[in-house]
């Protein structure tokens, strides 16, 4: 399944996510969360984690140590987790702190995976994103 969309969710007081409903049964089989690259939280598919990082690594030679940094990265800053019966996740400490989660987050669907983003850092993020987009593609198929 394609995670796609943007969801407003408020995290509870023992600072679970609950996963959208439409994404649960693609999430069922567990969960990876993990830094992201930016300053949120992504919620990965153990599967989908698994192809992302072997991709990620595949060019580097395992003995280097951008390999090594990549790999401490993904490994060092993930866990492994369940959705409960009511279709939550607990987002450890370190990934709240990583992201500046507090209550008011914002859930964003990016293909592979999921993103957990503080509402207003997307709201900044997205609308820098929107100047980025039109700069990348105005580039697309020209030659200069």
């Amino acid at each position: 399944m394609a995670f796609r969309g943007t969801f407003d969710y408020s995290l509870d007081a023992k600072n679970r996510l609950t996963v959208p409903a439409k994404f649960r049964a693609s999430l069922s089989d567990g969960v990876v969360l993990a830094k992201s690259t930016e300053r949120c939280v992504a919620v990965w598919t153990p599967e989908g984690f698994e192809a992302y990082t072997r991709e990620a690594l595949k060019d580097f030679h395992p003995l280097s140590r951008e390999a090594d940094k990549l790999n401490r990265y993904f490994s060092a800053n993930s866990i492994d987790a369940e959705l409960d019966s009511a279709g939550r996740v607990g987002i450890p400490s370190f990934l709240l702190e990583h992201a500046g989660l507090a209550k008011e987050v914002v859930v964003t669907g990016v293909g592979d995976r999921l993103e957990v983003w503080d509402r207003g850092a997307w709201a900044r993020y997205n609308d820098a994103l929107a100047g980025d987009i039109a700069d990348i593609t105005s580039a697309l198929g020209h030659a200069g």
